[in-house]
């Protein structure tokens, strides 16, 4: 069982990579699950697109897409980011691109954990959990 990263198509280097991996494990267990294989696949907005597009039949960019492949309690998924939408995202924020991207990370797996974010007050509890995750960053 891993937690892996990955660029594809472009040139990223993932800052605190051993850190962010035992702090996505800490999460995972907290929320009374296991960690299986997880693949953080880092792109562009522009293969993000086409990713959206041809399984998710949406023609819209986003941030983060993430393939639940969990079984039982075990995590198991591919989670791809576009770093060109995370670093914009982190400008008209207002903060820096590694706790944005620390922030998208943990969103997708609080997904796999169970949490949504489809009604406001998903939105509201996940926006609580991502929250609470980062601050158990350290």
């Amino acid at each position: 069982m891993a937690i892996l990263f990955h660029n594809q198509n472009i040139d990223f280097k993932l800052k605190q990579g051993p850190k962010i991996k035992t702090w996505v494990k800490k999460i995972i267990e907290l929320e009374k699950k296991k960690t299986g294989n997880i693949n953080f696949v880092f792109t562009s907005d522009e293969e993000l697109l086409k990713v959206n597009q041809q399984f998710l039949k949406h023609n819209t960019y986003t941030d983060i897409i993430t393939f639940d492949y969990t079984s039982d309690k075990t995590i198991n998924s591919d989670i791809m980011i576009s770093v060109e939408r995370v670093e914009e995202n982190a400008k008209k924020l207002g903060i820096e691109f590694q706790e944005e991207l620390k922030r998208v990370m943990i969103h997708g797996i609080l997904h796999l954990c169970g949490y949504k974010d489809k009604s406001k007050a998903d939105s509201e509890l996940m926006r609580k959990k991502e929250n609470w995750a980062l601050k158990k960053f350290s």
